[in-house]
């Protein structure tokens, strides 16, 4: 079943001489339960794109469909709250609230939908990415690892039909990009995530079941590599 689609994409920042096109006409779609690997140069438009995926951005022309809706004609309100509950995102740099612990960045954005917390789901959380002696520790008393593990299970918490991770393991070591990986997979394959990940590592991006890399604002290879939802390696 088709997740995500979309068409035409372009997006282009400035005017006249000083005019950039990050995005020149992308057109793809990705089916549930999918881990797409997006690959390219810097500058090529990866970010922009994935931006534009999750509704942080909107496009110059095109449109993005998740679930069949048009996401970019939904109210800044709507938007907001598709967002929150359709669509979750990682970055490279974690994005967590230092005032907040760790229960608390992982609910947050359950909670500002005026949602009830679900204790059960919060729990089950916590203790697959590892961090039930960690809960009541701020960001900046967690290791990077630590952190990037609280980021994704804010981003999976309210079970999103697409999960967006730009860069999640650019900032870590080794062994914690292995291990932030291999989380990400994990929910990939037994709760049926649909995974794209932006990453500059071929060996990442070769455990996708699918790559796209982008060059100049546009797809310049659509590779399948594995049927999707196969066996974790």
């Amino acid at each position: 079943m088709e997740i995500l689609r979309c068409e035409n994409l372009s997006k282009i920042y400035g005017s006249g001489n000083a005019c950039v096109k990050a995005l020149d006409g992308i057109s793809f779609s990705v089916e549930a339960g999918e881990f797409v690997s997006i690959v390219g140069p810097s500058g090529s438009g990866k970010s922009t794109l994935l931006h534009i995926l999750g509704g942080v951005d909107k496009p110059t022309e095109g449109c993005v469909r998740i679930g069949g809706t048009d996401i970019h004609k939904l109210s800044e309100n709507k938007l907001a709250i598709f967002r929150r509950r359709q669509i979750g995102l990682v970055y490279q740099f974690y994005n967590l609230l230092p005032v907040l612990n760790v229960d608390e960045n992982i609910v947050l954005p359950h909670l500002l939908d005026g949602r009830p917390l679900d204790k059960e789901r919060l729990d089950r959380i916590v203790e697959q990415m590892g961090l039930t002696d960690r809960r009541n520790n701020l960001p900046g008393q967690l290791s990077g690892g630590q952190q990037q593990r609280v980021s994704i299970g804010r981003a999976v918490y309210n079970h999103p039909a697409i999960l967006l991770a730009d860069e999640p393991t650019g900032n870590l070591d080794r062994k914690n990009g292995e291990e932030i990986i291999r989380i990400l997979k994990r929910s990939n394959r037994s709760q049926k995530q649909t995974l794209l990940l932006i990453t500059h590592d071929e060996s990442i991006a070769l455990q996708a079941d699918r790559m796209l890399s982008i060059e100049d604002g546009r797809i310049t290879r659509d590779e399948r590599i594995r049927m999707t939802g196969g066996d974790m390696p």
